[in-house]
């Protein structure tokens, strides 16, 4: 499918008959229940342009992440901000929606502080370009990274540009015997110094960091900090697997929420097992506990609470937003989306 049949699809559609935009459907677990006529990107697909020695790379929606990653792979460079797939049918076009980060989030920023330009189809299928292929073309209103994170509700993304690095030369784990209040104590401490840090994963008890950078560098920052060294190919499986909730803690059909935090905010008292990401700032629970006392409890830390997969939904996938907050999410809507067609209730209920 090319760009004038997808703007002929969304021209037919209605808010009777919205359109559900997906690729790979990796993840549809995520946000609201999908609703309508399934307009499926994975058609679209191809990486456009890529010059390694800029760093950048512009990419088709429908084109599979594995495929954006090999040619990364293939130059000695990666996204940085690690995307779970959720499944090898995960596409780039999904990836940017969804706008979720892995475990090196908070040491490089998050998926949105990469993307430099986005090409979508809006609801009156009018084709837009925002941003560019380099970072002067980002600056004032940034209205590409609007989109991420959106879930589709605001256009059908077609085209994606995003910055890439090299990747480390050298990446080391190092473990500790911890309970949770210590390991978030020391690894704020840690967050703070220029020690390598590229991640951080606290679960039942053992603190597990991940250290990136020059081999010099990381040599002095073991050095410093101690612990137990974890042997290279261990170590790539468990934040691989952390990335993609492989993990034994993600198992089960317990409701999964995501707690986001201020990295600071003390350890939580929860009768529930906890796996604590991003040096304290984003914080996973398996619990039945109830939608509002969880979401009054990151409220007062300063942060908010997602049900990011399975569970009652009636409460709602994200926090409910303030009034002013819910007006301009509407406002934004009404401006990209103006007949309600795409993806109906993915963010919020009323969006």
């Amino acid at each position: 499918m090319n760009s004038e049949e997808f703007s002929a699809r969304i021209r037919a559609a209605s808010r009777e008959q919205p359109l559900a935009i997906r690729g790979g459907g990796s993840k549809d677990f995520y946000g609201g229940q999908p609703i309508g006529e399934v307009l499926d990107t994975r058609g679209y697909q191809g990486i456009v342009a890529y010059e390694p020695s800029e760093l950048v790379i512009t990419a088709r929606a429908g084109t599979p992440l594995a495929e954006i990653e090999a040619a990364l792979a293939a130059q000695g460079q990666f996204l940085p901000f690690e995307p779970p797939a959720f499944g090898a049918a995960a596409t780039i076009g999904g990836v940017v929606a969804a706008g979720l980060s892995g475990p090196r989030r908070m040491a490089v920023g998050a998926l949105r502080d990469f993307v430099l330009g986005i090409k979508l189809i809006d609801g009156e299928a009018r084709e837009l370009k925002f941003g560019g292929q380099v970072m002067k073309n980002v600056a004032g209103y940034d209205i590409s990274r609007l989109i991420v994170g959106s879930l589709g509700t605001l256009g059908l993304i077609l085209e994606v540009s995003l910055k890439v690095l090299p990747r480390p030369v050298c990446e080391r784990t190092l473990r500790f015997a911890l309970p949770a209040g210590e390991a978030l104590a020391r690894v704020s401490a840690w967050a703070a110094k220029p020690l390598s840090l590229s991640a951080s994963c606290w679960q039942d008890g053992v603190l597990s960091v991940r250290l990136s950078g020059a081999l010099a560098a990381v040599n002095g920052a073991e050095q410093t900090l101690g612990g137990q060294r974890v042997p290279e190919s261990a170590a790539a499986t468990f934040w691989h697997d952390l990335r993609e909730q492989r993990l034994p803690f993600f198992a089960g059909e317990m409701p999964l929420w995501r707690l986001s935090v201020p990295p600071t905010t003390r350890a939580l008292v929860l009768p529930e097992p906890q796996l604590i990401e991003w040096y304290g700032g984003q914080r996973w629970l398996r619990t039945q506990t109830l939608a509002t006392e969880l979401r009054e409890a990151a409220v007062i830390a300063g942060g908010h609470a997602t049900l990011f997969r399975g569970g009652d939904k009636a409460a709602g996938t994200f926090t409910p937003l303030q009034a002013v907050m819910m007006e301009l999410h509407r406002r934004l809507k009404a401006v990209f989306d103006p007949r309600g067609i795409f993806n109906p209730g993915r963010l919020y209920p009323d969006i």
